[in-house]
């Protein structure tokens, strides 16, 4: 997966204290186990995001030709946000549980020992924030090939994104 799950932000003080204490297996064994459950989920974006595609209308396309430089990738987050992490999040429950990711954030906050007390107080949906990141993940590579096509005419290689591309003759051209 070209994008990294980070440790949550309610971790990273124990994070931090694993780290010096040099039990920095635990904190990566962690993040290994996230980002193995959100590469389970991500193949659920294509379906989701070609229906979004045949469903685009003439306006659609036209607000995406002439928008910023990310349209495209707006418009997908959009009008797919909802029904992508509905698709993802059990994916992400099922592979953090395969993945051992409730274990592996059982063992880092137990060696964590004293260092929990860092950790803010409200609870942690990992699952949730596995999905979130994967989702955030997936619209990050699709801004990254969104940039590509609208800089190098021959990325532009399907007959949609000729249609929706096909009529830009340089970046930033409307």
């Amino acid at each position: 997966m070209a994008v990294k799950i980070p440790m949550p932000q309610k971790l990273q003080e124990v994070e931090k204290g694993l780290r010096l204490i040099k039990q920095d297996k635990y904190a990566d064994e962690f993040i290994a186990t996230m980002n193995h459950a959100a590469e389970a989920a991500v193949p659920e974006a294509a379906p989701i995001i070609g229906d979004a595609i045949r469903e685009m209308t003439v306006a659609d396309a036209k607000s995406i030709l002439n928008g910023p430089d990310d349209a495209a990738t707006q418009y997908f987050r959009k009008v797919s946000e909802s029904r992508l992490k509905e698709k993802m999040l059990p994916i992400v429950k099922q592979a953090t549980e395969k993945a051992g990711v409730t274990a592996a954030y059982k063992n880092l906050t137990g060696k964590a020992g004293f260092l929990t007390g860092f950790m803010q107080k409200e609870g942690l949906d990992v699952d949730q924030y596995v999905t979130d990141k994967a989702f955030d993940g997936v619209f990050k590579m699709i801004a990254v090939e969104e940039k590509e096509i609208r800089q190098n005419p021959m990325a532009r290689g399907t007959d949609l994104l000729k249609k929706v591309f096909g009529t830009v003759t340089s970046p930033g051209a409307k």
